[in-house]
Formats: structure tokens, C-alpha cells, sequence
């Protein structure tokens, strides 16, 4: 416990640590008041003197203006933010979780186990992301939670890989021997002796998942596949594209394409901060 409060602490004394942190905690205080500060139904059609109000520019009333379709921007860019830290956060313990277990199973055992697991690997590898998770969409529906499993199914790859080498370092340590001739079992060793000496770098890549998670589900929305029943920043984009909007209407693509932006590079500032101090060689590059 020491040793996390540790790194937290060195993370927390990094400013690009600190910076992505704050972003990232900005994101989620969004998130959670959303309802209390949206000034509209996100959904709702709006009206100025009886007429639908599509396509106002920023003003007075609609500090985002409105959308072809007479909505409102700021709200459902406020509503957005939800949707990107429901599939960052679920999708990057998701694929960390496999890829953990993944790896420490393969190292672990090694031989034919090993030698299974990793040419699962190499097809995870193999397999072009975008093309296979809109083929899985097509198939499965269009739906937030088939978007975070589709993705956490295929990018826990580089995870199992980095956690593998660990392993296979860890478990010829003498205390690990000591476990084995004292009788441990299996699990013991790997979930009590090893687990807690890859957790450092699986936290790594939970932070660096939440980035690549959100990235993918704004491509997915993007290209129409995304949830619509749930509005998210890369949908947002997808209809101002689709209703031409997006070249007049500037306001329709920038505010979100400013919180995609934002969110991603907060994500990967933090995941650079803690991955110096997971790899102390990095900081001595400075």
C-alpha cells in the first residue's frame, strides 16, 4: 500500500501529471452534475418565437448555438461527457483485466500454455481493430455496452504482452521459489506473490485504456455506429456530417471535437506520468 501511495505521490508532483489529472477530474464532475447544469433536454427540439431553432450561431440564448436538427449544443455536449467516461473507464478495466490475466497465466506456466495464449496474442494482434469491432457492431447492435465489449475483447493484446515479460522475470525470483517449496498453490502464488509486483504497470494501462477506449467509441459513433439512444461527442459529429452542417456550421463540430481532444491527450498525460514511474529509466531522460 506504501508503495502506490508512493507512485500517486510522484504522479501527483508531475505537471503534466497534475495538468491531465485535473482534466480528467474536470470531465467527471461534468459528468456527474450533468442533469443540474444542462440548460436543455439534450434531445429536445428547441423553438425561438414559435419556429424550430436550427442552426443558431452562439449567442445569448444558445451559448453553443443549436444543431440542424434544433438542439442544443452545450447540453448534450455536457451530456457527452458521460457517455465518454462510462466507455473510457468500464472498456479500460475491461481489456486491463484480461490483459493482466492473460499475461500472468502465460507466464506463469509457460510451455504449451504459454505458447496458446500468446498465439491468441498474435491473432488479437493480426486482427485490424476498426473494420472487426464495425463488423461485430453490425452483427451484435448497435448498443454502448456492445461497443465497450467489442472493445475490450481485442486491445487487451499489448497489455497481455507487456505483463507476460513481467512474469516471466518475477517468477524465478527467490521468494517465488520459497512459495513453491513452502507448498503455495498456483493461485496463491500468482494472485498473492506476483500480482501485486504487475499491478504498477497494469495501472499503466487502465489510464492508457481510457484513452484508447474513447477514442474508438468516437470513431464508432463517427461512422454511425455508435448507441442511439445515448448521445456522445463522436455522434454529435456524425450528424453534423450527415446533415452537411459541419461546414457552415462550425459550432456543430468544434465543441466536441475540443472535448474528444482534450479528454484523449488528459488520459495519455497521466499514463505518461505514471509510466516514469514505472520505468525510472524515463525520468532520467529529462
Amino acid at each position: 500500500m506504501k508503495k502506490y501511495k508512493k507512485s500517486l505521490h510522484s504522479v501527483l508532483r508531475n505537471p503534466t501529471g497534475i495538468l491531465g489529472g485535473i482534466i480528467l477530474f474536470s470531465f467527471l464532475i461534468v459528468a456527474v452534475v450533468a442533469p443540474h447544469i444542462m440548460p436543455y433536454d439534450p434531445m429536445a427540439y428547441q423553438h425561438i418565437d414559435g419556429q424550430l431553432a436550427r442552426s443558431v450561431p452562439p449567442g445569448r440564448i444558445f451559448w453553443l448555438g443549436t444543431t440542424h436538427y434544433g438542439r442544443d449544443v452545450l447540453s448534450q455536449v455536457i451530456i457527452g461527457s458521460r457517455t465518454a467516461l462510462v466507455v473510457g473507464f468500464t472498456a479500460a478495466l475491461f481489456l486491463t483485466f484480461i490483459g493482466t490475466n492473460v499475461g500472468l497465466i502465460a507466464g506463469y506456466f509457460g510451455g504449451p500454455v504459454d505458447s496458446l495464449l500468446m498465439r491468441l496474442t498474435d491473432v488479437a494482434f493480426g486482427i485490424p481493430f476498426l473494420p472487426f469491432v464495425i463488423v461485430l457492431i453490425t452483427l451484435t447492435g448497435p448498443s454502448i455496452w456492445n461497443i465497450i465489449i467489442t472493445i475490450s475483447v481485442l486491445m487487451w493484446r499489448t497489455t497481455a504482452r507487456v505483463i507476460r515479460s513481467q512474469v516471466l522475470s518475477i517468477k524465478e525470483r527467490p521468494y517465488i521459489l520459497a512459495a513453491r517449496v513452502s507448498g503455495a498453490t498456483h493461485l496463491r502464488i500468482l494472485y498473492v506473490h506476483i500480482l501485486p509486483n504487475v499491478l504498477p504497470m497494469a495501472f499503466l494501462y487502465i489510464a492508457l485504456g481510457i484513452a484508447w477506449a474513447t477514442l474508438a467509441e468516437a470513431s464508432l459513433s463517427f461512422l454511425g455506429f455508435g448507441d442511439p439512444q445515448m448521445i456522445s461527442w463522436g455522434q454529435m459529429i456524425y450528424y453534423a456530417f450527415l446533415t452537411g452542417s459541419a461546414r457552415s456550421d462550425w459550432w456543430n463540430v468544434l465543441p466536441p471535437g475540443i472535448c474528444i481532444t482534450l479528454f484523449v491527450i488528459s488520459a495519455f498525460m497521466v499514463g505518461q506520468a505514471y509510466e516514469e514511474v514505472v520505468n525510472p529509466r524515463l525520468r532520467d531522460r529529462r
